[in-house]
């Protein structure tokens, strides 16, 4: 490059050129190339979650390039003062959430004298709730200042032998996380159950019952749910942070979503009444107490749902346990994923009750999905990796997770239980595990229960 002479231009054009022409180096000034520059795009969704709202292609949130946009973007970098360079986004750190209240104890059963005389050595009734389904009353006890909560338990179980009492257990959704579409793109997976186009539309099935869904807050305003009946009742106390949407609403898709929008639910006709058990911990977690769980099974089966997908886990909890245990006892279908602790971890809760159908996730090959929880316990399998639903805000995302594979279970149970009401629990769960297409070691065994759900059959007479 000729730069002109300082007769015939200012001085600071030649010091411009010189700098183009890479013969002058200025302090603080970087020299340009021509060289593409491509941006990374990247949503964030719920404080910190991993789900990719907004984002209906196969680019999935991911790098996406257009050259037409670069080469704008290249020629202005010439006349401008470079950016610094943009720092690393900031490592999250990994919530720890505890197991249970660090300072509660909930029982079921309590009477008044055994209430009156722990209020006496120093315990405060947080709350207290009648429940229905067990006939007995549910209280939350905070417990003396000093006092241990092993000590507390002894305490209240020796003041009320007849009674349930335990720790207040923590639970959290079951999500492993999303991930963009593949080469093959973002496709439905029911397919691999034989899972009709929408059962009741040419008359061999009646319309499922309603479908219980304890979870995590839901977008009932999202696009996937148009024309859906989706009822959604909070519990918890209002001071509390509000649960995120991704997790509830993607397994609500998965079961309501519209058979017109880009994630059709598996049953889009039947009305979906969910309960919102969850609330916010650290920002990035959900969790429910084993309080509002019983509350929650308590709330469903006052209104007669009968079919209950639990997409949660935790510990055992005796209060839990006997809710879960009188729901069934009363006719209900408690469908639950096998948790994503990994194959070599303990078993999980609500899913390793005896009562309850666990479930774990499968992928597109048939194949186990890598961190699903392993054991005897464990009922049927069905897909639960890559599932294409929808995302918390707007548009869609695969996720991967047994929280994913369970709704394909409840809605085959909601089936079920529409089309032949004369069937217990014991006996649909039977026939689900019966017609169950056996993988693995003959018979059942511990990574896939009887085998992969086969709804093909559901509406034959």
């Amino acid at each position: 490059m000729t730069c002109l002479p300082a007769s015939r231009a200012s001085r600071l054009a030649v010091l411009l050129c010189l700098v183009l022409a890479g013969e002058l180096a200025l302090p603080g000034i970087q020299h340009f190339g021509l060289a593409g520059i491509s941006a990374a795009y990247a949503d964030d969704d719920d404080d910190g979650g991993d789900d990719d709202d907004g984002d209906d292609d196969d680019r999935g949130g991911g790098y996406y390039r257009d050259d037409d946009d670069d080469r704008r973007r290249d020629s202005r970098t010439l006349w401008r003062a470079p950016r610094r360079e943009s720092r690393p986004a900031p490592v999250r750190r990994r919530i720890i959430v505890p197991d249970r209240a660090p300072n509660e104890i909930a029982a079921l059963g309590l009477d008044e004298t055994s209430i009156a005389t722990l209020v006496q050595t120093g315990f405060v009734v947080d709350d207290r709730q009648q429940i229905a389904l067990t006939g007995s009353e549910l209280v939350r006890l905070t417990i003396p200042q000093g006092m241990t909560l092993d000590a507390a338990r002894q305490a209240v179980a020796a003041q009320a032998p007849s009674a349930s009492v335990d720790f207040n257990h923590y639970y959290q959704p079951e999500q492993a996380g999303s991930a963009a579409c593949g080469k093959s793109g973002c496709a439905l997976v029911r397919h691999m159950v034989g899972w009709p186009v929408e059962p009741g539309k040419d008359g061999a099935c009646i319309t499922p019952q309603p479908i219980g869904l304890v979870d995590t807050a839901i977008n009932a305003g999202h696009a996937a749910f148009d024309g859906a009946r989706i009822e959604v009742i909070r519990l918890g106390k209002e001071s509390l942070p509000r649960s995120g949407e991704q997790h509830g609403t993607a397994v609500a898709a998965l079961l309501v979503g519209s058979p017109e929008g880009r994630t059709p639910g598996l049953l889009p006709s039947s009305e979906l009444i969910a309960i919102d058990a969850f609330h916010r911990f650290g920002n990035t977690a959900d969790i429910a107490s084993a309080y509002d769980l019983v509350r929650a099974l308590d709330l469903l089966a006052g209104r007669g749902v009968s079919v209950i997908n639990l997409s949660l886990t935790g510990p055992p909890n005796l209060l839990l346990e006997q809710a879960v245990r009188t729901a069934v006892g009363q006719g209900a279908i408690l469908i639950a994923a096998a948790g994503n602790d990994g194959p070599n971890a303990k078993p999980v809760y609500p899913a390793a009750y005896e009562d309850v159908i666990a479930v774990t996730a499968v992928d597109r090959a048939r194949k186990p999905y890598r961190r699903a929880v392993r054991g005897p316990h464990i009922d049927i399998a069905a897909p639960g990796v890559g599932v294409w639903t929808a995302a918390s805000i707007s548009g869609a995302r695969q996720k991967s997770g047994t929280s994913f594979a369970a709704p394909f279970v409840t809605a085959a149970a909601a089936v079920m239980r529409a089309t032949r009401p004369e069937l217990t629990p014991r006996e649909i769960e039977t026939e689900l595990m019966r017609t169950a297409a056996d993988m693995g070691t003959p018979g059942k065994d511990v990574i896939y229960g009887w085998g992969l759900l086969s709804a093909a059959t559901l509406c034959a007479r």
